[in-house]
């Protein structure tokens, strides 16, 4: 069977070029003793944007796995699939992001609610949960309001885990992850027990589960949101888990993922201590936003690249409107703090570079620049072989950008420092 290590990553690479300076990042991280996965991701709605075809994530993982002797386990993800797009993401994917946000709150059916309350009386009443110091206090009608809300979510996680298990011949040939962070309200402790019970009864032999958190996971940037809060609700999920593997038979290493966004440096310390404490693992998607690497690093290498990098942020400016819009729930885009592009033309490479490169304490840091950048891509995808020709003749210093963003702002805060 295919089991996800205790660690993972997942990192996109939209343009399908970085997959070695991604891999490489791993690598150092394994010399120190450290195993993390790298799950190489990238959504359908990205291969549309591109133009590109699932098959080129594994062509390209596959490419870095062999040219840096990679001994580790690694895999692709079939990110956000759905039953309508699942398909082309068949062949090339042996992990499967299951996206059913789009059905939280659809009612069930009746028959199929009340089976679940009557298959589940040990969810009513008071709930013991190792390491929850208050016990959960779960009467019948919060219990059914919560399947009324999840039940049918979960059931078509069924039906899409099962298709995927069926054409790839069998459990043991997956990863599976359920994902329900894109909706509108985090999912409390109670809640996330309640779906758990629901996986079990569906057989979801999930590995990963991905709910909402409390606080905003905009595109690129930090978190914004009561780190105090955020603490408490990781833990008391890590503790649900927990008692959901034991009470209902769901995978041993099933584990929480936290779909970040990128970036999100102030939950790394959080993430850590649990970790610690309770010895449960964790998968981070996405770990570093590597096209945003690839603006930085064309930037610092000046001549075309740097042309091109500031010809990028140009259209995407007089495009505002266009590129936000259907990211409109993860940006917080302030456009009196976008330079205009005349000011961005007289930029040498290393200002527009600190503005983009996520480092905070940098005077020339623009989240603002940098969120545009992020929602962006397709620019440089209508850019066809001009962007990649710039990106190949500089892959040293646009590689460079990508290792040392992922090993240095990522994996150092959660496992070095």
């Amino acid at each position: 069977m295919l089991s996800l290590g205790r660690f993972s990553f997942g990192v996109g690479d939209r343009f399908a070029h970085q997959a070695s300076a991604q891999l490489r990042a791993f690598q150092k991280l394994a010399e120190r003793g450290i195993e993390v996965v790298p799950v190489w991701n990238k959504s359908n709605r990205e291969h549309t944007f591109i133009g590109s075809e699932p098959s080129s994530v594994r062509e390209a993982a596959q490419e870095a796995v062999r040219a840096l002797g990679w001994r580790g386990a690694w895999h692709v993800d079939a990110d956000h699939i759905q039953r309508q797009t699942v398909d082309r993401f068949l062949d090339p994917s042996d992990f499967f992001t299951i996206d059913v946000a789009d059905s939280i709150g659809r009612a069930p059916d009746t028959d199929a609610l009340a089976s679940f309350l009557d298959r589940h009386p040990e969810l009513i009443g008071t709930v013991e949960i190792g390491g929850i110091a208050e016990p959960l206090q779960m009467t019948l009608e919060q219990v059914e309001r919560t399947a009324r809300k999840y039940l049918s979510a979960v059931q078509e996680a069924g039906e899409i885990y099962r298709y995927v298990v069926e054409r790839k011949g069998g459990e043991g040939n997956i990863v599976a992850e359920v994902s329900m962070d894109e909706t509108d309200a985090p999912q409390t402790p109670p809640e996330l027990l309640v779906i758990l019970a629901a996986m079990a009864d569906q057989g979801i032999r999930a590995q990963t589960i991905a709910p909402k958190f409390t606080g905003r996971f905009n595109k690129g940037v930090d978190y914004v949101g009561d780190l105090v809060q955020f603490e408490k609700e990781y833990r008391d999920d890590l503790a649900v888990i927990a008692h959901a593997i034991g009470a209902y038979g769901l995978p041993g290493n099933l584990k929480l993922s936290v779909h970040s966004g990128s970036d999100k440096f102030s939950l790394y310390p959080i993430i850590r201590r649990a970790s610690a404490e309770t010895g449960a693992g964790f998968h981070i998607k996405t770990a570093g936003t590597t096209w945003l690497e690839e603006i930085i690093g064309l930037a610092e290498a000046g001549g075309e690249g740097l042309e091109l990098a500031r010809e990028i942020y140009a259209y995407a400016y007089e495009h505002l409107d266009e590129f936000t819009a259907p990211y409109a729930s993860v940006i917080d885009i302030d456009s009196s703090k976008l330079p205009v592009p005349a000011e961005v033309a007289s930029w040498e490479g290393a200002k527009l570079a600190s503005s983009v490169r996520h480092i905070p304490t940098n005077p020339d840091f623009n989240p603002h620049v940098r969120q545009l950048l992020h929602v962006s891509f397709k620019v440089a995808a209508k850019q066809g072989r001009r962007y990649l020709d710039l990106l190949e003749a500089n892959a040293d210093i646009v590689g460079k950008q990508v290792t040392e963003n992922i090993y240095d702002r990522h994996m150092a805060p959660l496992f070095l420092d």
